[in-house]
This record gives structure tokens, sequence and C-alpha cells, in this order.
């Protein structure tokens, strides 16, 4: 019984957005069901934190070994369902980044998150989606649970409507379009990534944070133009070279330090 009201307290605070109670009952909770749905209409802590667009909580239940990032409530909504209709783009992007969540699961009437993305005009929600390169089901023409297209147009979300129908007709252009457009590889993601390359091929001294004269930067700005995919493949090789550097305590402040500066 206590622990329920331990999960109950921890429900609330996930929907309330308090993000310092969330941290605090996991930290003296640890073997808290963080999937508890025991809410309204069965939703557990993350469709709660999804609906309501907190993404402090929601980042933190995505990093959470325990949490169910496809969990259904009582009508088959998944946390990323509600993200789709909620007008939080933060927490899509959160979402989408995670190769756990499902993104076409449809609820109990058949209706899919992209459907109702369409359906309330989350023009930005679906640009951050083709971005990412995960799987989109455009649905089935004239099905009105499915049809994303038919359901943008018969609610006069004229531009959801057009973006839908150039990605169906030429997904790879529209993609590297919205990636473009909607800033897919963000500042923060591309300095770490540069930092780790330059110092994993020695291209940057640790100590002096000084460049070395070399074509770091031109290969830099050519990795950024690569499929993502194909960027993560780089990323992944240079952080395990890298690792060998950073062992101690004092380079592995040295490192932070440098992260900050460039």
């Amino acid at each position: 019984m206590e622990e329920k009201k331990i999960e109950r307290s921890f429900w609330d605070a996930a929907d309330a957005g308090r993000t310092r109670d969330v941290k605090e009952i996991l930290e003296t909770h640890p073997s808290l069901d963080v999937n508890w749905s025991g809410g309204f209409n069965g939703k557990c802590a993350l469709h709660r934190a999804c609906e309501n667009g907190h993404d402090d909580i929601v980042a933190i239940l995505l990093a959470h070994p325990g949490v169910n990032v496809n969990q259904t409530d009582n009508s088959g909504d998944t946390p990323f369902l509600w993200a789709c209709i909620t007008d939080n783009p933060v927490t899509l992007r959160l979402l989408l980044r995670d190769s756990r969540v499902l993104l076409n699961e449809a609820d109990n009437g058949g209706r899919t998150p992209l459907r109702y993305a369409a359906y309330w005009g989350r023009l930005n929600h679906i640009k951050l989606w083709i971005a990412s390169g995960r799987e989109i089901n455009l649905g089935q023409p004239g099905n009105r649970d499915t049809d994303a297209i038919g359901e943008a147009r018969s609610h006069g979300k004229t531009e959801v409507a057009a973006l839908l129908e150039r990605f169906k007709t030429n997904p790879t252009e529209t993609r590297h379009e919205m990636r473009i457009e909607v800033g897919y590889f963000e500042k923060p993601a591309a300095e770490v990534f540069a930092l780790v390359v330059f110092v994993s091929d020695g291209l940057l001294n640790i100590k002096t944070g000084e460049k070395a004269p070399t074509p770091a930067a031109k290969f830099f700005r050519i990795a950024c133009e690569l499929p993502l995919e194909l960027q993560m493949v780089l990323c992944y090789r240079v952080v395990e070279s890298a690792q060998e550097i950073i062992l101690g305590e004092e380079s592995e402040q040295a490192f932070k330090d440098l992260a900050r500066r460039i």
C-alpha cells in the first residue's frame, strides 16, 4: 500500500511538472514502478509528461531503465501519440531520438499518431519527424483513421497537406530540405562531435586547446552533410578511440573545459 502511495506521488509530480520532486522520488525509491498507470484513463507518468509538455521529466523518464516508452492507456494511446497532439515540438523531438519509441502505433479506434498531428495541424512536429529519417506511415487514402494527407486537407491544414504530399512524392529530397530548415544538426551536438574528432585524431592539444593546422575543419563540414546514420557511425568510431585519452579525473575535467570553450 505504501508503494502505491509513493507511485501516486510520483505520478502527480510528473503530471504537474515538478521536476525536483520527480528526481527526488526516483533517487529515494529505486524500485518504484515508473509505468504505474493508476491515474486518469490509465495513463502512466510518461503519458502525462508528454501530454503536458514537461520536457525535463520526459527526458528523465526516457533515461530510466524500467520505463515502457510504448505503454498504452485505456484508449490505446501511446505517449508518442499524445506528443503528436500536444503543441510542443521539443517533447516530440525527444521521443523521435529514442529508437525504442514506436511511431506508427494506432489507438483503439485505429487512428495513427500522424493522423492526429495532421488533424491538429502540427506542422513543426511533422517537419521534425521527416527530418529524423524515421519511418512515417502516411496511411491509406480515404481512410479517415489513417489518411494523414486527407485529414489535413479536410480540416484546412493546407501547409501540412502540401508537406506530406511532397514527402510522398520525393521522400529523400523532402527529408534533406527539412533537416536544413529545422536545424536537425544542432550547434551543441555539432560542437561535441567536432571535439571528439579533433581529440581522438590528435588534431587538438587537450592541454592547451590549440588546433593543429590540419584539414579537420573541412572534414567536419563534410561530415555534417552526411546522412544522420553515417554521422552516428563516425561518431561511435571516434568516441571509441577517444576513450583512451579520457582516462583520469584530471583529463576528464580538461575535456569538459575544452567542450565549453569550443
